[in-house]
């Protein structure tokens, strides 16, 4: 196994960043995050070897290639490159201290389970900034013949004489479809002879990419009117596959230019990326993005006003744009109101934006936020990756020289945002923590 470093950035250094700054200039857009997850999965899965490119150069993205390497599956974590070559037999255990590191866990199990008939593995870990079931993952477990057990350590999954076969699985929640649960049910099915139907699936992207990976290999993956059908098989090709860009980066980096009264180009992603849901509330707030001739995205805008905002599942909002939207809409004439339908509740970032002089409140999945408001420098932390980035987005935006903890959280989900961000013109000093 081979993984090169993330970033020379330690973990525990803080940024120091002067704002009032406008960011403008041109840059690229990563794979994204959230498709290369479940994507290296699904890589899990192959007969021979893959190869994903445009793999984002991220914490996570190395957190996977060890996860799949203690598998047994030879993994390869270059920069852009993300290759999988499969183990003649499957170690059927996810590592217990990476597992609780990133969010995808459970998906990665599925594939084990698929190809071992059995597997062990952690509860899963990342952003916790609300609780985040897993039930539906296991549900489509059971549902493809496995027998389930859990406690405080874990969870063990076994197919009786190590085999799964056909199913039917709802993957429906009172927020929606699971995202997650849709594509540990998608690859269940996928090397499970015989075809199995999910029903109420998620259309995300991380879904739908998924779902064309398995496709080009093999599987068979036909949307119908009752749900998902899947015809799996025991044996499925490798090859190449590029990562889809970065949609929630391309959110961000817009809403980072506009909030600091920029203007943006993005490489490597357009306006169809993006989801009706967020190039709505971008027209909104007015923000114009539209697709240059030489394919970039362009982004501007010439004053922001307040917006009325539901997150919700593909083409909606990306509840994962949402921390980053509020931190924007600080500097919007009027009250904002954005209400969480995703998750029960995403408020981490609302104290830290307070810290800054956001007129914020929150109150279970609602969040009201009055602009516009002078933001001024502060000190501020958050546990999240997409909380930390609303908490840079209101540094950049504020008078002064704030100090912003969560370098870990941002790097967990950023490959280049700081290299990114002095291309445009921001002033970011990463600095050693201060011992106390």
């Amino acid at each position: 196994m081979t993984l090169t470093s993330v970033s020379t950035i330690d973990d525990t250094a803080v940024l120091r960043v002067t704002g009032g700054w406008p960011l403008s200039g041109r840059i690229p857009v990563q794979g994204s995050k959230n498709v290369a997850l479940h994507l290296y999965a699904a890589a899990l899965l192959t007969d021979t070897p893959v190869c994903l490119t445009a793999a984002p150069d991220i914490i996570d993205t190395h957190v996977c290639a060890q996860i799949l390497s203690r598998t047994g599956a030879a993994t390869t974590a270059e920069t852009g490159r993300f290759t999988v070559a499969p183990a003649t037999t499957v170690c059927p255990v996810i590592d217990a201290d990476l597992g609780h590191r990133v969010r995808t866990t459970a998906v990665l199990a599925a594939a084990v389970l698929a190809r071992a008939g059995q597997v062990v593995f952690p509860y899963p870990g990342g952003d916790a900034f609300c609780p985040r079931l897993i039930d539906r993952h296991l549900a489509a477990m059971q549902a493809a013949g496995a027998r389930v057990t859990a406690d405080a350590t874990g969870i063990h999954a076994r197919a009786p004489r190590g085999r799964l076969h056909p199913f039917t699985v709802d993957v429906a929640t009172p927020y929606g479809p699971s995202l997650g649960a849709t594509v540990t049910a998608l690859l269940l099915a996928a090397r499970t002879p015989g075809t199995s139907r999910i029903t109420h699936p998620s259309i995300d992207p991380e879904v739908t990419e998924t779902a064309r990976f398995l496709a080009e290999r093999g599987a068979i993956v036909r949307y119908e009117n009752d749900g998902l059908h899947v015809t799996g098989s025991d044996w499925i090709a490798g090859g190449t596959f590029a990562v889809a860009g970065d949609r929630i980066e391309a959110a961000t980096m817009i809403m980072m230019a506009a909030a600091t009264g920029g203007s943006i180009t993005l490489e490597g992603i357009s306006t169809i990326d993006l989801s009706q849901g967020l190039t709505d509330v971008f027209a909104a707030v007015g923000l114009k993005v539209a697709d240059g001739a030489d394919g970039a995205l362009r982004a501007h805008h010439h004053s922001l006003r307040a917006a009325q905002v539901a997150t919700g599942p593909h083409p909606g909002v990306p509840t994962d744009t949402a921390p980053q939207l509020a931190a924007l809409l600080t500097q919007a004439r009027g009250t904002s109101l954005i209400t969480e339908r995703v998750y029960p509740r995403r408020d981490t970032h609302c104290a830290g934006l307070r810290a800054f002089g956001a007129d914020i409140t929150s109150r279970g999945p609602a969040i009201r936020v009055r602009g516009p408001a002078r933001l001024r420098a502060a000190q501020a932390a958050a546990c999240d990756i997409r909380a930390v980035t609303a908490l840079l987005i209101a540094a950049l935006a504020a008078d002064g020289t704030s100090t912003i903890r969560g370098t870990f959280h941002l790097r967990r989900g950023y490959g280049h945002l700081l290299s990114n961000l002095a291309t445009l013109g921001a002033d970011i000093t990463p600095t050693p923590e201060e011992a106390p």
